[in-house]
């Protein structure tokens, strides 16, 4: 375990375990170096707890390097909930939830993420002060939206390298994933002129983004492979393998995923390919942007999307960083990230 713990520079681990209410959660604090952690709370049917700790492992540690490029003074955390939500989600499991989260004294603030909604953040927050996305007066609410805006200015910063233009008008876009993230990305973009094509396990999704924006609809596991200029995931992570990049018909890759590369060895694949990657946590903070404003008590919409437009410059820094050193781009995010942790006074200390 201090293996892993090491591999991923990951200060502390917490498994909360909840016999009555069936709770088995992992809260990875990353690092507390720029201040208290700030992260989402997934709830997913790993296939094995190995799995689950290698996803909050994972995403920690984005969360990390996702706060330092937006300027925030906040370290990277992260909780995994283990198993079907559809079975196991209960009142009793959620505050059970959120007492372990309150056990850890403000250093992990948490909020909504995969399976986990405005309301069930509302319960949780019974037991505990340090919930966010939480709707209300002087509060950011549902923070998706704000997610999507950024992915958007962040691939248009994207579009502007790759293509020498902002505009997404005759630009062909695959969205994957049709959530409440995925859903407002492709609206972004049909408002700027884009052809989209689109998937979503479930075919609601995906017929209403074909009745209300004219998008193509095809199968899941066809997305990744069709011919457009832009694929953006925008749901689950590992999405990019190494022996799949040959297969790949875009020019552009970057969403509201976390993780969207499956290993350092799909990001050279990327490179050599001439596949330009927008890194995850550098186009999609804006919903942890909107979270620390809300712990702040400063949120206003106005701000807000003042500073999920400011993505746009923060890919484009991050785009000139990598061209400047001659990396590929998941190297240098990585690289600038870790130098704005390394250079911070530690909150700690």
């Amino acid at each position: 375990m201090f293996e892993k713990l090491k591999e991923y520079g990951t200060e502390e681990l917490h498994f909360c375990n909840d016999e009555e209410s069936g709770l088995k959660a992992i809260i990875a604090i990353h690092s507390t170096v720029l201040g208290p952690t700030v992260g989402g709370t997934r709830f997913w049917p790993y296939e094995s707890e190995e799995k689950a700790l290698f996803d909050v492992l994972r995403l920690s540690r984005g969360m990390t390097y996702k706060n330092a490029v937006s300027g925030l003074k906040y370290g990277g955390s992260k909780g995994v909930i283990i198993g079907d939500p559809a079975k196991l989600k209960s009142e009793k499991l959620l505050l059970a939830y959120g007492r372990f989260v309150d056990h850890l004294a403000g250093m992990f603030t948490t909020g909504e993420d995969v399976n986990i909604s405005v309301q069930d953040v509302e319960i949780m927050s019974r037991a505990t002060k340090h919930m966010a996305g939480i709707g209300g007066a002087g509060r950011g609410g549902d923070p998706s939206p704000y997610t999507a805006r950024g992915v958007f200015r962040g691939l248009q910063a994207g579009a502007n390298e790759k293509f020498g233009s902002d505009s997404f008008s005759g630009k062909t876009v695959a969205v994957q994933g049709l959530g409440k993230v995925g859903y407002d990305v492709c609206k972004w973009l049909h408002d700027d002129g884009a052809k989209l094509i689109v998937s979503d396990i479930n075919p609601a999704n995906a017929e209403r983004a074909k009745n209300e924006l004219g998008a193509t609809v095809v199968d899941p596991s066809e997305i990744l492979f069709v011919d457009c200029d832009v694929f953006s995931p925008n749901a689950m992570g590992a999405v990019v393998k190494v022996d799949e990049v040959t297969k790949l018909k875009c020019a552009m890759i970057g969403g509201g995923a976390n993780n969207v590369l499956v290993d350092a060895a799909a990001g050279e694949a990327l490179d050599k390919a001439g596949i330009l990657y927008i890194p995850d946590y550098v186009i999609n903070a804006g919903g942890v942007i909107s979270i620390c404003l809300e712990i702040e008590r400063v949120h206003d919409e106005q701000v807000a999307n003042r500073k999920m437009d400011g993505i746009y410059d923060n890919v484009k820094n991050l785009l000139d960083f990598a061209n400047k050193e001659k990396l590929p781009t998941y190297l240098a995010a990585d690289k600038y990230a870790q130098k704005i942790v390394d250079d911070a006074r530690p909150f700690r200390k």
